[in-house]
C-alpha cells in the first residue's frame, strides 16, 4: 500500500455515507468493462435507492451497473443503449424507470462539457428525429442548424482505474479506459476503485490519462467480479 499522503486512500467503509437516495451517480465502463465492482456492490449494500445513473449503458443484468438497475435502485437512466439489460426494458416498459437515450457520441461529450464546466454542446445529430430532438432547445449558426444538448455531471462519479497513485493519477487498462476519464471529471466528488496503488512518483507521467486534482478517494479493489455468459459462471454476492 502507498503512503497515504494526500489523505484519498481509504476504505470502502469510508465513503459509503457519501451515498443517499436521489442522487446522481456517473458511472465509468462500456457493457460492464471498466465499472467499478466493488462500489456497485457497495451501492448495493448502502441501500440507497431512487437513483439517477449516468454512463454509456446498462451494462447485463448481474454485470456492471446492470446489477444496480436490476435491484430496482434506480429511478431514472440516462444512456446510450440498454439492449444487453433486458430489465431496463421491462421496468421501462412498465414503468418503473424513465430512460433518457442520447446518441452514444453526444453522451460522451455532454459528460465531457460537465467536467469542463460547460453548459452544453451544439450537434446535429439527430436533429432529424424525433426521440432526439423533441423538447430541446435549437439554434441557427450560419446556414447550419443544431441541437443545444445540456451537459452533463453527477453528485458523485465512480470510476475503475488500473493503476492511481497517491495522488489520484490515473492509468486505465486498454479499453476499460472507454467513458472513465470523462466520467473521473464530471462529478461533485470522484471516487476511484484501482486496482494497484502506488507510491507518488511511480507512474510514468506519460501513462496519466486523469490527472489527480478531479479525484477526491481512492479504494483499493479485489478486481473484477463478475464472468462473461460463455464463461464458466460464479457466484456473486
Amino acid at each position: 500500500m502507498s503512503e497515504n499522503t494526500f489523505g484519498k486512500i481509504c476504505r470502502l467503509d469510508d465513503v459509503i455515507h457519501l451515498f443517499k437516495d436521489h442522487q446522481s451517480i456517473l458511472f465509468g465502463g462500456f457493457g460492464g468493462v471498466g465499472t467499478p465492482p466493488g462500489l456497485i456492490n457497495l451501492i448495493l449494500e448502502s441501500g440507497v435507492q431512487h437513483l439517477t445513473l449516468i454512463g454509456n449503458d446498462t451494462g447485463f443484468p448481474e454485470i456492471g451497473i446492470g446489477k444496480l438497475v436490476t435491484k430496482r435502485r434506480a429511478k431514472k437512466i440516462i444512456v446510450s443503449h440498454i439492449g444487453s439489460n433486458p430489465n431496463a426494458g421491462s421496468f421501462m416498459n412498465n414503468g418503473e424507470l424513465e430512460v433518457e437515450f442520447s446518441p452514444q457520441g453526444t453522451l460522451a461529450e455532454r459528460i465531457r462539457a460537465g467536467g469542463m464546466g460547460l453548459g452544453g454542446i451544439l450537434t446535429d445529430i439527430g436533429i432529424d428525429a424525433d426521440i432526439v430532438r423533441d423538447g430541446k432547445q435549437t439554434i441557427q449558426l450560419g446556414d447550419e442548424h443544431y441541437l443545444v444538448e445540456p451537459s452533463l455531471t453527477g453528485d458523485i462519479a465512480i470510476v475503475y482505474a488500473e493503476m492511481a497513485d497517491s495522488y489520484g493519477n490515473l492509468k486505465f487498462d486498454k479499453t476499460a479506459r472507454n467513458t472513465n476519464p470523462l466520467v473521473a471529471m464530471a462529478g461533485k466528488i470522484t471516487i476511484v476503485e484501482a486496482k494497484h496503488i502506488v507510491p507518488l512518483g511511480a507512474m510514468d507521467p506519460e501513462d496519466i490519462i486523469v490527472p489527480g486534482p478531479f479525484v477526491d478517494h481512492i479504494i483499493p479493489s479485489k478486481g473484477v467480479d463478475w464472468k462473461w455468459a460463455w464463461e464458466p459462471k460464479i457466484e456473486i454476492d
